[in-house]
């Protein structure tokens, strides 16, 4: 919103000498977004006066008519100017600015020889000094309004103050000289005039034009007056062109002029029709399928059954509170004129504005809301300004469709802006506060609080707590920090996933975050079969990228993108986790509730909608190429192996806090890994999830280095960590024995390790698999395993007879379960 200070004025009696310092400090107090304050004086550079003309030459010869002048300019001998504009005389006052001056764009005026003659300055016009758009002559001031080489901008106008603030959207009543006023005057307590208090004719039982409205809900009022015999000739006044410019509108006609300019001070968008070129009587209705429309921008529309439209006998013509058509609009000749003034739906017209990609001056005030008891008002000051500048007869009957419902009372606890603001408000100062901005206000315990008609945002309790601690002062609520609540600290999924993180970084890893949208391809990449749940993904309605409009399934998706691009930029030794939750799909054969936004839903609904929110577990992703360990003097490295994302699974199940006789690891065949190199990783017998060597297909798919490794874990699904009771620290020496079991290559080591504890007992304290030799001496499809057996009793030095004996029954216990042998036996 864009005015100036001395319209401001009119309507609220600010201080004589208020700075540009106090008025940004008090538009920001007050909630608005200050853009810029520009004084106008300041945008002519240099010495503008006025000036007397004294001699006019007519030159000839030229192609245009062009005269040399004198001019008195009040220092010493007379300039000698040329101007071109032929709308002044002898003995008239202009507007001079003189040479080393600079007019607004940057125009530096000097003094040079042109027409065959000096020039020294410029006499100017209107729109020369940025105070209006018209070009066709030069300012002629009053005759002995001023004195000649006295400074010219008090004349002109040039000594007011532009002001431009940004308004928020819940605020369409302060997108006017009417609603900024009135903030101004809460800001300095200073005394309002409303201009929208005038006697207003109501409407009348004969109607000066016949209009139906079909549609009550897209336009609840509907005023309309008539004037006849205008002059179509007659300017805008001064006043008016040099505010409508300043608010950086372009003056077009009076008839138009005036409906911009009671649409900024009142802020009632209007519309002026040619009423002899309104085919028939005017219906307020929706379009209908198939209907186009030519609007004053001269694009032809096609029309949605949403808009609203004005139509005569011909069809639509005009665009309801967005912008006009063709067919009807103001001409140069006329001069009988139908002036509109309603009241639209917001919702309709801003998305009738976004449709149609008309953002007009008027869609922009209807969308935030207008105040739809103005538009009596609106039409009697359009009348008044239009026939005292145009003549005309004015129709005395007035047309009013008025089918609004008003406000009802909001319940405000007097008690609440103390609570939520965190200063006390005494309940007088809430009663005073509302009541100023126009409400009325009624009871006690709780308060009845009915909004004026201007504030159609005030709709809710919270709405009036603002507004009481905007008038209170924004500056007054001290900035403290909220009480901390007593609480258990973070959840235990919570300390989980920070273990995890923690343990996994120690060893090594890299933790990423990636985005979690795939591509709709990525799933035959990892080669998914057609069959797995993983195709099955939440598609976006709104994606950031329409190549990745799916949510992840899985985190291995995004995190191998990300170890591509770590590849792409020079990185070949990469360990990266990512920590993170992934998106199925919910599931269910009853069709989502249809649930309004006017309440809360019943549990019922929610229950049934909840059904279609996806489950979000959070899941753990390894990814691991190149050295695990790095080569250097002290030898050679080691490159990542399918084992590496084995022991990252057993990294996490231990910060997690289960114990390793709760794990078991089987070989297992699930993609994207390699069959013969995966691992299934189970807790309790429920698999939580897989690692091992990818497929060479999916690294071929994913351009990815050969053998390159992965796992993935569902942290959600791991069981909660039991308690762990301290164990007694016994000082007795172990029993530390080494066995090397002969056995089929098939086993796997993990159960050869399960037996060998079953059958040792008690006196076990660990066992640990150390080596793995297969030779052409032990046979075809076997292989000799090597386990480190360490035995302790609480209470006493083990014998060797003891030790040997749990020994040989860990032995008895692999041979009669696998045929395992001792190596050397």
């Amino acid at each position: 919103m864009k005015t100036s200070l001395s319209w401001l004025r009119d309507y609220v009696e600010l201080p004589s000498a208020l700075s540009v310092d106090e008025l940004d400090d008090a538009l920001t107090n007050l909630g608005m977004e200050v853009e810029s304050i520009v004084d106008q004086g300041a945008t002519v550079q240099g010495e503008l006066v006025v000036g007397k003309v004294l001699t006019i030459e007519e030159l000839t010869g030229f192609k245009k008519p062009i005269r040399f002048c004198t001019v008195d300019v009040g220092k010493g001998a007379p300039q000698e100017i040329v101007c071109g504009a032929r709308n002044f005389a002898v003995d008239d006052l202009v507007v001079v600015i003189l040479p080393g001056g600079e007019l607004p764009g940057g125009f530096k005026i000097g003094a040079r020889k042109t027409y065959g003659r000096n020039s020294n300055g410029m006499i100017c016009s209107a729109a020369e000094l940025g105070l209006s758009g018209d070009h066709s002559g030069i300012i002629v001031l009053p005759a002995g309004s001023a004195t000649p080489g006295v400074d010219a901008r008090p004349a002109v106008g040039l000594d007011d103050v532009v002001v431009d603030v940004e308004i928020t959207p819940d605020r369409g009543y302060e997108m006017s000289l009417r609603g900024l006023a009135r903030e101004l005057s809460y800001a300095f307590d200073a005394a309002y005039t409303d201009p929208a208090e005038i006697d207003a004719p109501s409407g009348t039982t004969d109607v000066p034009f016949v209009v139906s409205v079909e549609d009550t809900v897209g336009c609840d009022r509907f005023t309309a007056r008539v004037v006849r015999g205008i002059d179509p000739s007659a300017p805008s006044p001064d006043w008016m062109q040099r505010r409508l410019v300043a608010a950086g509108i372009r003056t077009i006609s009076l008839p138009v002029d005036i409906t911009n300019y009671l649409m900024l001070e009142l802020g009632q968008p209007m519309h002026v029709f040619d009423l002899n070129r309104i085919a028939g009587s005017l219906v307020v209705r929706r379009s209908r399928p198939g209907e186009k429309l030519t609007t004053l921008d001269g694009v032809a529309r096609v029309l949605d059954a949403e808009d609203m439209v004005i139509c005569d006998d011909t069809g639509p013509i005009s665009l309801a509170a967005v912008m006009g058509g063709e067919t009807s609009e103001w001409q140069a000749d006329t001069v009988d004129v139908l002036l509109e003034a309603a009241h639209w739906d917001p919702v309709m017209v801003g998305r009738t504005a976004r449709r149609h990609k008309l953002f007009s001056e008027a869609a922009k005030r209807w969308e935030r809301g207008v105040d739809p008891s103005l538009t009596l008002a609106a039409l009697e000051r359009a009348v008044q300004i239009l026939t005292t500048h145009a003549g005309g007869t004015v129709d005395e009957r007035v047309l009013d469709i008025d089918h609004r419902v008003h406000p009802g009372p909001i319940l405000l606890d007097p008690a609440l802006p103390g609570q939520r603001i965190g200063i006390p408000y005494p309940a007088s100062a809430v009663v005073e506060s509302l009541t100023r901005i126009g409400c009325t206000v009624t009871g006690t315990e709780p308060l009845e609080v009915t909004p004026p008609a201007w504030r159609p945002d005030l709709v809710a309790p919270i709405d009036l707590v603002e507004e009481v601690a905007r008038l209170g002062g924004y500056n007054n609520i001290p900035s403290v920090l909220p009480p901390a609540r007593g609480g258990s600290g973070i959840t235990a999924a919570q300390r989980r996933r920070r273990s995890v993180g923690r343990a996994l970084a120690e060893n090594g890893y890299i933790e990423v975050w990636t985005y979690p949208f795939v591509a709709p391809g990525l799933a035959d990449a990892l080669g998914y079969p057609e069959d797995d749940q993983r195709r099955s993904a939440v598609r976006l309605t709104n994606p950031l990228s329409e190549e990745e409009p799916l949510l992840r399934t899985s985190l291995l998706a995004p995190l191998l993108g990300t170890l591509k691009r770590n590849l792409s930029r020079g990185r070949r030794d990469l360990a990266l986790y990512e920590i993170g939750t992934v998106f199925l799909p919910g599931r269910s054969d009853t069709p989502p509730p249809a649930m309004g936004v006017d309440r809360r839903p019943n549990d019922a609904d929610w229950a049934t909608a909840n059904l279609f929110v996806p489950a979000q577990p959070w899941h753990l992703a390894v990814v691991l190429t190149g050295d695990i360990a790095p080569s250097g003097w002290w030898g050679p490295g080691r490159a990542a192996i399918w084992a590496d994302a084995l022991e990252a699974a057993r990294i996490t199940l231990s910060a997690a806090g289960i114990a390793d006789s709760r794990v078991t690891v089987a070989a297992a065949s699930h993609a994207p890994w390699h069959p013969g190199r995966c691992a299934s990783i189970a807790v309790d017998g429920q698999i939580l999830g897989y690692a091992g060597e990818l497929h060479p297909a999916v690294v071929s798919a994913l351009d990815l280095p050969k053998r390159t490794c992965a796992m993935e874990l569902d942290l959600t699904a791991i069981p909660a960590a039991p308690v762990v009771q301290g164990i007694r620290i016994t000082s007795f020496p172990p029993a530390l024995i080494d066995v090397a079991l002969e056995l089929d290559r098939s086993v796997p080591a993990a159960e050869v390790e399960a037996a060998l504890a079953e059958g040792a007992g008690e006196l076990l304290e660990s066992v640990a698999l150390f080596d793995v030799y297969e030779s052409d001496q032990l046979g075809e499809g076997k292989r000799s395993l090597a386990y480190k057996l360490t035995f302790r009793a609480p209470d006493r030095t083990l014998t060797s007879e003891e030790a040997l004996a749990a020994r040989d029954a860990a032995v008895a216990a692999a041979a009669a379960r696998f045929g395992a042998t001792l190596r050397g036996a």
